[in-house]
């Protein structure tokens, strides 16, 4: 593995030569990112067309597989992934980590792609298909961590925000390219062709893109040090917990508010629409389309602005905003009758929410030394991101089923109100990172 960390970590301005490198270094990284939740998504997008393949109603066994595999994948695989691959990257390098994540999720695709249906080969079809996607699980747990880290480290100084904002550009663009794919096959074919075999179709077009973006990672360069690699507490969570717990626990706090409110505005929106707003499930779909494309041009502009204000005042504004505009805005879409409207609220909510998922990478990074910096990035947002963005939808659909739905609201606004009140524990500058270019 190339050691280039030295060309990171010196003080002097960077040649054009290199600042290209940095560039190409970002769209590496960031195209198997994109690769990565275009595969985890697709399956959420795809899987009303191949239930009825794999758990057939009439038996129990297959339907508690159904049930095991989507809570294993979803909660149980992300925190275990956030460990391992960090504890990879910060002991064998990062290059290495995001090689094995893609890799792994490529594997994962090809395998749902390819397998034969229950009534091929019987309870063995779902048992294969929570494999693969505990395959898949593990992998984007062990993502966001590692390319959040290399993406932070390999950015330019100055330019942070701006270059580590492409990893949520690349996360929102494989949810939009998921959807996508789902729409062009809805054109071409047949419910029941879907049904049959052309829901096999984006699981290859996945597999075919992971191996693309596997070759480009093939040629990065590594950010890490001989030295932190080979540091005695290197990738470990005691090393973590004893010396970096304060910005642990902070990176917790932010996070369970950040994902919270980004599930709130993305994922659980669509059926907030329908079900809350009487919209018209199509209607939904091409709003929050909208939506989303939108909300991933915020990107750069957020991480830009971030270069210019500080990380902290970002996250500062993240929390007040978020705390002060949750309940009106939700309030205002329970009733909303114009997808012009509704496009527009989710938009100045997903603009709130760019203050701190443009920076989320970075100010994570920020927190720890390299050593640990991968696992503690990774771990952190894991564990968050399956206790409170995970849970986001099951606590609005539960509370609205007791006819309480407004409490969503305000638990909502309460993390967001912890959010900025954890962001005033962030340092005015970073401690790490700061003196690394």
């Amino acid at each position: 593995m190339t050691d280039t960390a030295s060309s990171v970590t010196t003080g002097t301005a960077p040649s054009p030569e290199e600042v290209k490198k940095r560039i190409f270094a970002i769209v590496a990284a960031s195209s198997g990112n994109l690769v990565e939740w275009f595969d985890f998504y697709v399956y959420a997008f795809s899987a009303i067309y191949f239930a009825s393949s794999f758990f057939p109603k009439a038996d129990p066994t297959a339907q508690l597989l159904n049930t095991a595999g989507v809570f294993a994948a979803g909660f149980l695989m992300r925190p275990i992934g956030g460990w391992l691959f960090g504890r990879i990257a910060d002991r064998t390098g990062r290059k290495h980590s995001m090689v094995i994540s893609v890799t792994m999720m490529c594997f994962g695709s090809l395998m749902i792609a390819c397998l034969p249906t229950y009534a091929a080969i019987g309870n063995l079809a779902p048992a294969l298909l929570l494999l693969a996607r505990l395959l898949q699980g593990l992998s984007v747990g062990g993502e966001y961590g590692t390319t959040a880290t290399y993406m932070s480290e390999v950015a330019l100084k100055g330019r942070r925000g701006f270059f580590s904002s492409f990893q949520y550009v690349t996360l929102i663009g494989g949810q939009l390219l998921a959807v996508l794919v789902i729409v062009i096959l809805e054109q071409l074919l047949t419910e029941a062709e879907l049904k049959a075999w052309g829901w096999r179709i984006p699981f290859v077009v996945g597999a075919v893109t992971a191996v693309v973006a596997l070759l480009l990672r093939r040629t990065l360069h590594e950010t890490t040090t001989a030295q932190s690699r080979n540091s005695k507490g290197a990738g470990t969570v005691g090393e973590l917990f004893r010396h970096h717990k304060a910005a642990f626990f902070t990176v917790l706090g932010y996070t369970a508010g950040g994902s919270l409110i980004f599930y709130t505005f993305t994922t659980y929106m669509q059926k907030y629409l329908v079900n809350t707003a009487g919209m018209p499930i199509k209607t939904a779909s091409y709003v929050m389309t909208g939506c989303l494309f939108l909300y991933m041009c915020m990107q750069p502009l957020f991480g830009m602005l971030s270069d210019r204000i500080g990380r902290r005042n970002n996250m500062l504004m993240f929390g007040a905003l978020g705390a002060v505009a949750t309940v009106p805005i939700l309030t205002a879409l329970k009733t909303v009758s114009s997808p012009e409207m509704a496009l527009l609220l989710i938009c100045v909510a997903l603009a709130i929410v760019s203050f701190y998922t443009s920076i989320s990478g970075i100010v994570k990074a920020e927190m720890f030394p390299p050593e640990v910096r991968a696992l503690g990035v990774g771990l952190a947002y894991a564990v968050a991101n399956a206790i409170f963005g995970g849970s986001a939808e099951y606590v609005a659909l539960g509370l609205k089923s007791i006819g309480h739905e407004s409490a969503f609201y305000w638990y909502v606004t309460a993390m967001m109100v912890v959010a900025f009140l954890v962001s005033l524990r962030l340092p005015r500058q970073a401690k790490y990172l700061h003196h690394e270019h």
